[in-house]
C-alpha cells in the first residue's frame, strides 16, 4: 500500500494497533474519513474517525476527534497511521518530515 504525494508532519512513533506499529501525525493528506465512532483503546475511551486511502481506499489509521482522559487530549485532531498500510524509500512519492517545530518539540 502507497500513498501517493503523502507529506506528513512526524509526531511520535509511540504508538501501537492492533496490527502493529504505528505513527502519530499532525496532519496528512490523501486520505477520507469515515464516521465518527466512540473506541476503546490502549490509553482510554477515544472519539475516532477510521481514514482510507483516498486512491485505493484501503483502511490506513484513524483520527483522534476527542480524547476523554484529560491526559490524552494532546491526541486531539491528530492522526495514526499503521506502520503495516504505508511504504517509504527513496523510490517511493512518500516522505515523512522528521523536523520537530518549537510547538512540536512542547508536546514530545
Amino acid at each position: 500500500m502507497l500513498l501517493y504525494s503523502l507529506v506528513l508532519i512526524f509526531r511520535s512513533s509511540a504508538f501501537h494497533c492492533r496490527r502493529g506499529k504505528a505513527y502519530l501525525f499532525s496532519n496528512v493528506v490523501n486520505i477520507t474519513a469515515g464516521p465518527h465512532e466512540e473506541r476503546m483503546m490502549i490509553s482510554g475511551m477515544h472519539t475516532v474517525a477510521d481514514i482510507f486511502c483516498c486512491c485505493c481506499g484501503e483502511l490506513v489509521g484513524w483520527k483522534y476527534e476527542v480524547a476523554h482522559e484529560k491526559s490524552q487530549k494532546f491526541k486531539e485532531g491528530k492522526f495514526a497511521l499503521e506502520r503495516g498500510k504505508i511504504m517509504d524509500g527513496t523510490d517511493s512519492e512518500f516522505y515523512i518530515d522528521t523536523h520537530l517545530s518549537i510547538s512540536d518539540a512542547e508536546d514530545a
